[in-house]
């Protein structure tokens, strides 16, 4: 403990910086009654440096042998702050702010992969909500869930399952139609080249099945296809074939009485189906629907398109 100090000279508590001063120099924090009296320095000089406070309070050690400056015995003097340690006077502590960067950086790295991993399991969490709901709404709508067997206007022998992971356009029709359904091939196929300006997109499947299997063969669709989209594809099959493709998409059709040449007319329902990637009903368009509205709806669609079946 000490054993000379230096004569006390009393501060006021105001005096600016006194503890800092009293700490820098080594003193010692006289505690009387539970409150801090004086610090009281050791040094061999005679020059005077001792500072005083009435109020604060801390934690002391025994100080017996203060000298006759000012300490009685039993007195408790509070210590000033050991080497290494950070005072109220001394600067930075010795750690090395290279460790604190890779500490704080660690840190942050491990918030950030918890984030991440937050992020990636709601989101994945939110598609499969987003494929059953999807799913029902597709069921529910019971269109196109039944599968097809027709032959292509090459000879081809081709079902609903060959055009999985393809968007598709689809047209029921028949190649004596006089205006109507060339009017639509040819709309169908202006929407289809739009989308193939456009890289971004995934290119359409434009496919055109007869409701007319009596007079739509397969040579008789290979005529007719060349005049509009060369990506088209004509389907026919025989009369109970197709019946069951159009019963799929609940497609109507109903031959009318033959005239003296024998000719006739298919009444059937007029609209362009959207296929999804999943083999399933999207969108229809009927023929208030011009090749832009129906371009527009189809880049929806592919943009906010979800997956429902794992490959």
């Amino acid at each position: 403990m000490l054993t000379s100090c230096r004569r006390l000279v009393f501060l006021k508590p105001a005096s600016d910086g006194w503890m800092r001063r009293a700490l820098s120099q080594g003193c010692c924090a006289l505690v009387q009654g539970g409150k801090l009296r004086a610090f009281l320095c050791q040094s061999s000089s005679s020059s005077s440096s001792s500072f005083s406070s009435s109020s604060l309070r801390g934690p002391s050690t025994s100080c017996n042998r203060l000298g006759p400056y000012g300490g009685k015995p039993g007195s408790r003097c509070l210590t000033p702050p050991s080497a290494g340690r950070r005072g109220l006077s001394q600067g930075p502590s010795d750690s090395s702010p290279g460790v604190r960067l890779r500490t704080r950086l660690g840190v942050t790295l491990l918030i950030g992969a918890g984030v991440l991993g937050t992020w990636w399991y709601v989101r994945s969490e939110k598609q499969q909500r987003q494929r059953l709901q999807r799913l029902e709404q597709l069921k529910q709508v019971a269109v196109g869930q039944g599968d097809f067997s027709l032959l292509d206007h090459t000879g081809v022998r081709r079902s609903k399952r060959d055009f999985r992971g393809q968007w598709v356009l689809l047209y029921f029709g028949f190649t004596h139609c006089p205006d109507i359904c060339p009017d639509e091939l040819e709309k169908m196929s202006d929407v289809v080249r739009a989308l193939d300006r456009e890289p971004r997109l995934p290119r359409l499947q434009p496919v055109f099945v007869t409701v007319d299997p009596e007079r739509d063969d397969v040579v008789a669709m290979a005529r007719y296809v060349r005049d509009f989209h060369p990506r088209l594809l004509g389907l026919t099959g025989t009369p109970e074939e197709v019946r069951e493709a159009s019963r799929a998409y609940r497609v109507y059709c109903s031959a009318g009485p033959k005239d003296e040449d024998g000719d006739y007319i298919v009444d059937h329902t007029v609209l362009i189906y959207l296929i999804s990637p999943d083999g399933l009903f999207l969108d229809y368009y009927n023929r208030t629907k011009d090749d832009k509205q129906i371009a527009d709806s189809i880049r929806k669609h592919v943009e906010s398109y979800v997956k429902l079946f794992p490959d």
